[in-house]
């Protein structure tokens, strides 16, 4: 049924992208900021207990009602699936969004580029050269397809139902909004979330590299893997990069100016600057991504089939 809830699923979202500022961002917003002000005392204990309150109640309802679903009528367990996923997938929006950027490229506009690319990464990007703006756009699409579809398809497997989706979304948006790198007090209040999602994300982060090591170029993605993942400030972040960047054969990271101030990062990947025909090629190693995990849900469809 995961192959077939995910398959329906990529094929509504296609059809009828998700507002997903409107439908999920801002509801889990306004869940973390009901936690964070009832709790948020700067104790770790307390943060841990909000964090545990947020995410275990949604995710055994979800859990539940599936089992409850599948007793009654499978096919109604199918279509709550294909819910949740579609809620907490995205990929269409990010997919449009790394399409409409590469198009502006194309076409010479570098102001529309930079403002596609600011709104798309919440950052202002003003001064990025068209390398820069390709560069940026190839990151945020690796970050992005791993977070809104491998890393959800990896614990809709491992966890029974959907369960596994809305377990890592919510830990994906609190570990984030929780993260209080300005402001000491939220960050005392976030460390377990931050570590939550961290453990969560260990796994998936690893399988999703070696995919993209596996459909690119295997040798230069596992170097830039073992040699400079660690470089980047957010090691999961960094794996992921470093596969994709050495898949690819393209360089990535380097300092950036964002936001008015210029971001100090290390260089990650081999070959030559990014640019819109490799950013058609990102789109090529995510589509053969998804194909692999794809055709690995269906072996192991197969084998539960056989196995029964």
């Amino acid at each position: 049924m995961t192959l077939v809830s995910l398959i329906l699923a990529f094929v509504v979202e296609q059809l009828r992208p998700l507002d997903g500022a409107r439908y999920v961002s801002a509801p889990l917003a306004r869940l973390a900021d009901f936690f964070q002000h009832r709790f948020n005392d700067g104790i770790v204990r307390h943060g841990t207990l909000a964090w545990l309150l947020a995410v275990l109640p949604p995710v055994v309802a979800v859990g539940a009602i599936h089992f409850f679903l599948h007793e009654a009528q499978p096919l109604l367990a199918l279509c709550w699936d294909v819910a949740v996923l579609y809620l907490g997938m995205g990929f269409r929006r990010h997919s449009q969004a790394f399409a409409d950027i590469q198009a502006a490229l194309r076409m010479g506009e570098l102001e529309r580029a930079r403002a596609l690319l600011g709104r798309w990464r919440g950052h202002l990007e003003d001064r990025a050269s068209s390398e820069e703006v390709a560069r940026l756009s190839i990151e945020q699409a690796l970050l992005a397809s791993h977070r809104s579809v491998f890393a959800v398809v990896f614990w809709m497997v491992v966890l029974p139902g959907p369960a596994g989706v809305v377990l890592y979304r919510m830990a994906e948006f609190l570990g984030e909004r929780w993260a209080g790198r300005a402001d000491p007090e939220l960050r005392a209040f976030g460390w377990f979330a931050v570590r939550a999602f961290e453990a969560i994300d260990w796994l998936p982060a690893r399988i999703t590299a070696a995919s993209f090591a596996i459909v690119g170029d295997f040798e230069d993605a596992i170097y830039c893997w073992r040699a400079q993942a660690a470089r980047w400030a957010d090691r999961a972040s960094g794996i992921l990069l470093a596969s994709g960047a050495g898949a690819l054969g393209v360089r990535l990271g380097m300092p950036v100016y964002e936001s008015g101030e210029i971001v100090e990062r290390p260089e990650i990947g081999l070959g030559d600057d990014a640019d819109a025909d490799y950013m058609q090629s990102a789109i090529g190693l995510i589509w053969r991504t998804v194909v692999l995990c794809l055709l690995i849900l269906a072996l192991l469809t197969v084998a539960t089939w056989v196995g029964n």
